[in-house]
């Protein structure tokens, strides 16, 4: 009889020897990663992914504006014709200057045109300070301070500029009221008329304006909203409800230029009016480079005053047209600049290219030695919460409601382009020019924004911004 041993040691043979086979017949792992020469194909090259935005294929609508809406639905009239300027006569030169000066009254043909010659000066009446014109072609007179807001106020002339350039250095109402021993409510309505005067200066001489590139911000504020009706005047004096909004800045970094300034909501109906604004103030040929920060609204805002309908080609020979696009203008470059900010501090900064090229961005930036950045509206930030009392950063000095942030904030726009002299604009004399005491020589000259623009040829003082008579219309006169 065969022992058991003996049929596991066949059993163990076995295994061995089907091992073995298997081994033999299996290919190895460097036998399948080696190709053969016979079937080898040409290896395809890796596609590589563009890092670059798509480019923008335009909209099938065009976004809305409620300014433009506006404008569309009641367009201004325009300006009348021109007339002849009077012929001169053969009496003795004048010798006060009637070239900033226009009849106002209304069946007069030259009524809002400078330097056409019909105006006289006609003495001061009744010894008063306030010299009197005369219009030789409709023979009426009106004072040299008409449509001013010195007209028909009884106070000094220099305490209401002094009143206003202290509310334009940045002090609140009630300290300047207390200050000049003067009432608040008139420090108010000085204010409020002033605020409409310099919105009709800024806009006679902010026109057809060239810039070569803008920067847009918002800056937070803080406004006391209190609301009639819903709690007696004592409670609402103790408990103003505070709701947070957004002064809206638009810069010009090459000359420093204030172009737009405007309260209210971070939404994009405010971006539709802030962009609105610079659009009207800019030439027709002028397409400036913007850089914005990250907020999304403005892209819609920008593509809506700066785009144009393109039809496009197509694609196929049957079937229907493609619908037009609303694409922007051609030229048009926008950037943003977008922060990351994690525990107050600045961790991330990234550039996005949303209009045109990186390149042609970085041609118009390299001129002056800059790269994508939002730093010249983010200075000009500090310099509004300088000069406007309501925005600064934990203060008393609050607005009750936009209204009256839009009219501090007219004041220091005018202040800042046309009166305050800006260092990094100082123009170098070719000769120095000796100083009144005994200090060193001048050798600098100053200059403020609105000259840098090309705007005026020299700085003004507040006293001559608020004397001076704006047009109705624009004109090509010099000031």
């Amino acid at each position: 009889m065969i022992p058991h041993l003996f049929y596991y040691l066949l059993v163990v043979l076995g295994l061995l020897w089907l091992c073995v086979m298997l081994h033999a017949v299996w290919p190895s792992r460097g036998a399948e990663s080696q190709p053969r020469p016979a079937e080898s194909e040409p290896l395809k090259p890796k596609r590589k992914r563009s890092n670059e935005p798509p480019p923008f294929a335009g909209l099938t609508h065009k976004p809305p504006c409620a300014l433009c809406a506006q404008e569309a639905a009641y367009p201004q009239a325009p300006p009348p014709v021109r007339p002849d300027p009077m012929p001169p006569t053969h009496r003795r030169p004048r010798t006060v200057d009637t070239a900033r000066h226009f009849c106002p009254h209304t069946g007069c043909r030259y009524r809002g045109w400078l330097g056409l010659g019909n105006l006289r000066a006609n003495g001061h009446p009744s010894g008063g300070p306030w010299r009197q014109f005369q219009c030789t072609s409709c023979e009426g007179y009106f004072p040299e301070h008409h449509g001013t807001i010195f007209h028909g106020k009884q106070g000094a002339v220099e305490l209401i500029v002094r009143v206003l350039a202290c509310l334009a250095e940045g002090l609140g109402m009630r300290a300047t009221a207390r200050v000049f021993e003067v009432d608040p409510n008139t420090v108010l309505h000085w204010l409020v008329e002033a605020a409409e005067q310099l919105r009709a200066f800024s806009c006679y001489f902010l026109c057809e304006v060239h810039v070569q590139q803008l920067q847009l911000d918002e800056l937070y504020a803080v406004l006391s909203a209190v609301k009639d009706g819903e709690m007696r005047e004592v409670e609402a004096i103790q408990r103003l409800s505070r709701s947070p909004h957004w002064v809206w800045t638009v810069i010009d970094p090459v000359t420093k230029l204030l172009l737009a300034t405007d309260g209210g909501p971070r939404t994009l109906a405010m971006a539709q009016c802030v962009v609105h604004q610079v659009a009207r103030l800019l030439a027709p040929d002028c397409r400036p480079l913007f850089l914005t920060d990250g907020y999304t609204d403005y892209f819609t805002a920008i593509l809506t005053h700066f785009g144009h309908w393109v039809q496009p080609l197509r694609r196929q020979a049957t079937g229907p047209a493609p619908k037009p696009r609303w694409i922007p203008l051609p030229g048009l470059r926008y950037a943003q600049v977008s922060k990351t900010v994690r525990r107050r501090r600045l961790v991330r900064v990234r550039h996005r290219v949303v209009f045109g090229t990186l390149a042609a961005i970085e041609q118009v930036l390299a001129a002056h030695g800059w790269h994508i950045n939002t730093a010249f509206v983010e200075r000009l930030n500090l310099t509004i919460r300088q000069h406007v009392a309501a925005v600064g950063r934990r203060v008393s000095t609050l607005c009750k409601g936009e209204n009256g942030l839009r009219q501090q904030l007219a004041l220091p726009q005018v202040y800042y382009n046309f009166c305050l002299p800006h260092t990094s604009l100082r123009q170098p004399l070719a000769q120095p020019e000796p100083t009144k005491g005994i200090g060193s020589a001048k050798t600098w000259r100053p200059c403020m924004p609105a000259m840098a623009a090309g705007l005026t040829d020299h700085v003004w003082t507040l006293r001559e911004v608020l004397l001076f008579r704006v047009p109705p219309w624009p004109q090509s006169v010099g000031v």
